[in-house]
């Protein structure tokens, strides 16, 4: 489970609150605030997606993720030193198949949530802060070329090339949501995403890319009946990586995201993403069994959305 690093990047937060007496405030913030649900998503970068692994194989991976970073609201939100900081645990289990004679896994996920923001309004400091569990993610990979199906036994005479691939990812709205709340865990939306990637290895260097869609579905409790839309998302991946010896590696990664703007009863928020992101993966197997995994990540460009710095740490157990 190459990617297991990344699976605490799939969570997302969602908004919707509003106050007697600071109506305009909670709902200026309640829009900024919900965007991040889709842009935290859309940050996700994972190396050694798309490369073949010994069938019949299981993996456990539990982790620690930690961002913190400002805010970029729309022009239609007036908001100032908005920030964020975000505490998650994850858990997350694979297993390898073969499918059509290629290699094949199936992964899931699920994170426990704590949140915490705040932002200024004509110098007033609004703030916010709750822990919920996130929306599940399940996810099919096939590597439908250049990747056979190989047990471990098998697999060291293998020399990998080409390998190309596809999924799809679904992440289901069963995280803790609540309408009458001004953070929660969960989304409250149903999340489809295909995606296509390929790598390739020569020596110790392996190049990779990979883009995918997010497709949303519409949430009709985002608040007091509202009806929230959502337009589809566009990330673009790519990853150089070392092989520092045997058991270890060393990525360089950064991608890209593009659309997802969403809408409230039909008017625009104009909180379209145009971002992207730079990070490290580090990668070390303690033995056949035990590995660990650290990374780090930054923004780059970050017009509406985040400006996050996250560190995180996995261990993963193969057996």
């Amino acid at each position: 489970m190459d990617n297991a690093s990344n699976q605490s990047d799939h969570f997302t937060i969602s908004v919707c609150s509003f106050s007697s007496r600071y109506t305009f405030i909670i709902v200026a913030l309640c829009s900024l605030l919900y965007l991040i649900a889709f842009s935290v998503n859309s940050q996700d970068l994972e190396p050694r997606s798309y490369t073949n692994i010994p069938i019949d194989m299981h993996f456990m991976a539990a982790g620690y993720l930690h961002s913190e970073g400002a805010l970029s609201p729309s022009p239609s939100v007036p908001l100032k030193d908005a920030e964020l900081n975000l505490d998650a645990a994850v858990l997350a289990y694979a297993h390898s198949f073969a499918l059509a004679g290629s290699s094949a896994k199936v992964d899931m996920s699920m994170a426990r949530i704590c949140m915490q923001g705040s932002a200024n309004y004509q110098g007033e400091i609004v703030e916010a802060d709750r822990c919920g569990y996130g929306d599940p993610n399940v996810r099919l990979t096939w590597n439908f070329y250049g990747a056979p199906a190989l047990e471990r036994k098998d697999f060291a005479k293998y020399q990998e090339g080409l390998v190309m691939g596809a999924s799809l990812q679904l992440s289901i709205p069963l995280g803790t949501y609540d309408e009458n709340k001004l953070i929660n865990a969960g989304a409250n939306q149903w999340v489809f995403r295909p995606g296509f990637g390929m790598s390739y290895t020569v020596g110790d260097w392996q190049y990779s890319a990979m883009t995918s869609i997010r497709f949303y579905s519409d949430n009709d409790k985002f608040y007091n009946q509202t009806f929230l839309e959502k337009q589809a998302q566009y990330t673009f991946q790519g990853h150089i990586i070392y092989s520092i010896a045997r058991g270890q590696w060393l990525s360089l990664s950064g991608n890209y995201f593009i659309g997802g703007e969403t809408s409230k009863n039909g008017i625009d928020a104009d909180d379209e993403q145009d971002n992207s992101r730079f990070g490290l993966t580090y990668s070390l197997a303690f033995n056949q069994h035990h590995s660990m995994k650290l990374y780090a990540s930054t923004g780059v460009i970050t017009r509406i959305g985040n400006d996050f710095d996250t560190l995180g740490l996995v261990w993963q157990y193969a057996f």
